[in-house]
C-alpha cells in the first residue's frame, strides 16, 4: 500500500539530477561519435598530440580510437543505470518502493556497473599497452575498488530489495 513520501528534498533534487545527467550522458555519447567519425583524421590527432609519424605514433592512435569506441559502448551502459535509478527514485517519491521492480532494477544496475568496470580494465589496459615514456597515455581507468564495491553493494541491494518485497507481501496477506 503506497504510502506519501516525506517532504525530504532529496527526492527532488535526485530526480532533478539524474535527468540532467541522462541528458550529458547522451550528449557524451554525441562527442565522442563526432570524435571517431566527423572530426579526426590522423594527421589531426598526431598535431593535437605532438606526434611525429612512427609507428609508436599509429599504434597510440590506434589505441586511442579503441578507447573511444569502447567509450561509445558505455553510453547505453549509463542510460541503463541512470533510468533505473530515476524508476527508483519515482517508486520511493510514490512511497512504495519495495516492489518487484525496483530489485529487478537494482539487479540490472549491478549487471551494468559490473560491465562497465570490466570494460573500464580493457580501457585502462589498452591505455598502459599505448602508452610510451615519450607520450605518456594517462587515463582515469583500470581496476577500482570502489568500483567493485559498488558492483557487489548492488548487486546486495537488489537481492535486499527482493526480500523486502517478499517480506511486504507475506505481510500483506496476513493482514
Amino acid at each position: 500500500m503506497p504510502r506519501p513520501s516525506s517532504s525530504s528534498a532529496a527526492l527532488p533534487i535526485a530526480h532533478v539530477v539524474l535527468r540532467i545527467l541522462i541528458v550529458l550522458n547522451w550528449l557524451m555519447g554525441a562527442a565522442i561519435l563526432a570524435l571517431l567519425v566527423v572530426i579526426p583524421n590522423e594527421q589531426w590527432i598526431m598535431a593535437a598530440f605532438k606526434l611525429s609519424p612512427s609507428p609508436e605514433a599509429e599504434r597510440l592512435v590506434m589505441g586511442l580510437r579503441a578507447i573511444a569506441v569502447l567509450g561509445l559502448a558505455v553510453i547505453p551502459l549509463n542510460y541503463t543505470v541512470l533510468k533505473r535509478l530515476l524508476a527508483i527514485v519515482e517508486t520511493v517519491r510514490a512511497g512504495d518502493p519495495f516492489v518487484a521492480a525496483n530489485a529487478y532494477r537494482f539487479q540490472a544496475i549491478a549487471w551494468a556497473l559490473l560491465v562497465l568496470q570490466l570494460l573500464s580494465l580493457v580501457i585502462g589496459a589498452i591505455a598502459k599497452s599505448v602508452s610510451t615514456p615519450a607520450h605518456p597515455l594517462h587515463l582515469d581507468a583500470g581496476f577500482s575498488i570502489n568500483g567493485w564495491l559498488a558492483v557487489l553493494l548492488t548487486f546486495l541491494l537488489a537481492r535486499v530489495f527482493a526480500e523486502g518485497t517478499l517480506m511486504r507481501e507475506d505481510l500483506e496477506g496476513m493482514v
